[in-house]
Order: C-alpha cells, then structure tokens, then sequence
C-alpha cells in the first residue's frame, strides 16, 4: 500500500562607522554593491500543503497529513491517477459573493521561505533540473560577492491569486525592503521575471514616490506580460500541460481556471486591437472584446468575474516611478491566436507569432508607453531567440544586470 504513503517533509551588524552610514540617504559605501530582491513569476516558487481533508477524490488519496508537505514543484504528485489528488489539493474554490478565493476544505497551503532564494531558485526542492527556475542568477550573483538569503532575497508568494488577495505579502516585501536598505546601505534593485512584474507594479503604483525614491535603485524586468498574453485563452479553453509531458492539459485545465491570475494574465485592450481574433471556431471568433461570450462557451462563468475583479488592478498609463530596465525576449515562436475545430475540449491548431514563446512582443513592449511619463529613465534591451524561462540564465541577461548593479 505504498501509494496511500503522504508526502512529509521533515549578526547583526555593527560597528560606528556602519552606524553613520546607514543614517545617510541612498548613497551606497565605496565597494558594496546594492541589495537585491528576486520577484518570481507564475508557478514560481514553491507552494506546501498540510491536509485534514472531510473527503478526497480518490481512495490512494491522502485525507491528513502530519505536517506540510511540497505542493508545488513535487513531480511524483503528477503521475497518473495522483494528479487527481493533486488537482484537489491545489486548486482554488471561487466565492461568487465575496468575490475571493478559498482553499478546499481541509487543505492548508503556505508560502515557504520568504525572504529566502532557494524556493525559487528550484521549484523542486530535490534540486531537480527540471525545477532550476533562478538558480544560474542566484549563483552569478553570488560569484559577484553577494551572500544567499543576505544581501539577495527572494519574495515568493502564493501565484495562484492575483495581487488584491495577497496583501499581506505586499506588506512583508515592503518591510524586506526597508530592512535591506538598512542593513546594506542603500536601496533595492528589484529583478522580477514574468508576471513577477505585474505584481512588482502593483506594488510601486502603490507607495508614495518618496519612498520610492529613498528604498529602490532600480526596477529590472525580465520576460513582463505588461498587456497581458494570448496564450491565456488557450490555457482557460483546453489546458496548458507547461511542457510537462504526463499531464494531459484538459486534466489540468480546472486547476488552472481556478486560479485567479489566470483570467488575470488575458490580453488587455490598452496593448492589443480590438478587431484581433484571439480564438477561431467554426461558428465563432472571439476578440477581447467577448470575454463574457467566451468564458460562458467553455463553461466557466466564474472566469469572467475573476477577470472583473482583476483587470484593473495595475493602471497601465501608470509607470512604476523608478529606474526600469526592461528585458523582453524575441524572434522565439509564440503562440498568438488558436483554431478549435472542436471547442473547447480539444487541442487547437496554435498560430504563432513573436515573441520569447510565452509573452508577445506586443505586450512586453508596453514598457515603451512609460517613458517621458516619469522622470526616470526607460531602458530597453531586446534578447534575440531567448525563450521566457531560459533568460533567466541568458548570458546578455546577467551582463546587463552585473552593469546595472555595478555601474555607478
């Protein structure tokens, strides 16, 4: 019965002369490099799980667990017939009359480690390449004189919602920030990578522009759906399996409609037309602006109040009022409308345009409508065939971001 086995899992600094630097507005000590806070993107970081569930879906199921356990990235869990178990456990339960999300009973799910690089820098805590997410930046920085967990940090946070129901997170990043800046002696550089940025903007649209300007260095951002990707309506209609080959995307699809930042990541009307025909059928083409039509022909009605809820929660015309460096990749296939021969239920036929094979150029592109609208400078920096995940671990990425935080 080794199937009904759960999954478990077991200085201040001191000194006068520190004393008078850290009483100094943002002006790093010769010789320190600024501290550094890593904003991960969707399916990002790890998730744990404790249960003490009434009921499970299937026999081989677990109802209780002594202790949390790794949800997210554990890959025994998505095996056949335990990805059943998994579904349940991951998934997200919609309020209509709250308008918010809850955990399915008798499932506890936590964030581990904030304030910590390794959950995500290996979304697998074996270590598993499959799971390598900022690992190669990690140990850049690293060799560059930074210390794990010290001076660079990671922000993880529970990816499933969008950022109206993460407050609290919103609350310990400021405080991290706050206290690297005083244990290291100047502000932040915050590196995010996907829709790290989106939540990362909604943070800074949201704090005073003084304290902006005391506590951030510099915004770098890797891989931004800014506008929202085309991919999403592929992902709500009929799954997405990630690449990952021994799940089936229909099996998937409930768990990943009820995760709120997914309607959220739809394309916005602000980056794509209007007229453009994201999803082909034999008897209907839907446009952004047939949401609801869409979200009621695949059966999810509770996908467009989660889209309600959500799409304005990131003003677009709105720039994050520090130094941005935006990194967007190019000329990597990306899906940009699909044909469903049989809709919803079965696989498209994917037309593809560009982009870093997840994010369209369009919409990473949006960083280009913030300059002249803050007084800070704009850059960006275009990655020839780099794929959404694999820059990351771009050697043009880690130049830019060694220039970036070196250079004076």
């Amino acid at each position: 019965m080794g199937l009904r086995r759960c999954p478990a899992r077991a200085g201040r600094l001191a000194g006068s002369l520190l004393w008078l630097l850290l009483l100094v507005d943002p002006v790093l000590p010769a010789g320190r490099h600024p501290p550094v806070v890593l904003v991960p993107g969707d399916l990002g970081n790890q998730l744990e799980a404790k249960l003490d569930k009434p009921t499970v879906v299937h026999y081989i199921c677990c109802k209780k667990t002594d202790s949390y356990f790794t949800l997210w990235l554990n890959l025994e869990l998505l095996l056949p017939l335990l990805i059943d178990c998994w579904i349940d456990n991951i998934r997200l339960v919609y309020n209509r009359t709250s308008r918010t999300t809850q955990f399915p009973d008798g499932v506890d799910v936590r964030v581990p480690n904030f304030g910590k690089t390794f959950s995500v820098e290996f979304l697998d805590p074996s270590k598993s390449s499959v799971g390598s997410y900022f690992h190669t930046m990690v140990e850049s920085l690293v060799s560059w004189g930074y210390t794990r967990d010290e001076d660079v940090r990671g922000a993880p946070y529970d990816w499933r919602r969008a950022p109206n129901e993460n407050g609290p997170y919103f609350l310990a990043l400021r405080k991290m920030i706050e206290e690297m800046y005083q244990l290291y002696g100047g502000p932040v550089v915050l590196v995010a990578h996907s829709m790290g940025n989106m939540y990362t903007l909604y943070f800074l649209q949201r704090q005073p522009q003084a304290w902006k300007d005391k506590y951030i260095r510099a915004f770098v951002s890797l891989g931004a759906p800014w506008g929202g990707v085309a991919k999403t309506l592929r992902v709500l209609a009929s799954g997405d399996n990630n690449r990952i080959p021994v799940i089936r995307p229909l099996k998937i699809r409930e768990q990943q409609r009820s995760a709120v930042s997914t309607s959220w990541l739809l394309p916005y009307n602000y980056t794509w037309s209007p007229e453009k025909v994201f999803v082909h059928t034999p008897t209907t083409n839907y446009t952004l602006r047939d949401y609801a039509q869409f979200f009621q022909d695949i059966g999810f009605k509770d996908g467009w109040l989660m889209r309600q809820d959500t799409e304005g929660l990131v003003e677009p015309m709105v720039p994050p009022g520090v130094p941005l460096h935006c990194l967007y990749g190019t000329e990597v296939p990306t899906p940009d409308s699909f044909y469903y021969e049989n809709f919803p239920d079965h696989e498209p036929k994917i037309y593809f345009g560009n982009g870093d094979g997840t994010v369209n150029l369009q919409s990473a592109l949006h960083c280009q409508a913030w300059r002249g609208r803050q007084e800070h400078q704009v850059s960006m920096q275009e990655l020839p065939h780099s794929e959404h995940i694999e820059m990351l671990a771009n050697p043009t990425t880690l130049a830019y971001l060694k220039h970036v935080l070196f250079e004076p």
